[in-house]
């Protein structure tokens, strides 16, 4: 399974990579908005965006994106490591992984 991570802070990459891992999902984290985030997305299982640490722009051409490759997406307030790791697990249970 593929994750997109949407935001979170530099510095948490890899440990957002870890996480991912021990769920046995694939994670890209984009932390900033980029020209070509579109391309660079591609087609992944679920996209999860931290809404604290990004700006409105960026969440609502994410959702844009969702909607068009017809992408799941899942809207965090709080960027830390015990909430990705909660909703990788409510996502593991729910597409039965």
């Amino acid at each position: 399974m593929s994750i997109v991570v949407i935001g979170g802070h530099e510095r948490m990459c890899k440990l957002y990579k870890d996480i991912g891992k021990k769920y046995g999902c694939k994670v890209k984290v984009f932390t900033h908005m980029n020209s070509n985030l579109d391309k660079r997305i591609g087609k992944p299982d679920y996209i999860v965006m931290f809404t604290d640490v990004v700006s409105h722009k960026l969440v609502c051409k994410t959702l844009k994106l969702c909607k068009n490759k017809n992408i799941p997406n899942l809207r965090l307030h709080n960027s830390s490591l015990n909430t990705l790791e909660s909703a990788l697990e409510n996502i593991s249970k729910s597409t039965r992984c």
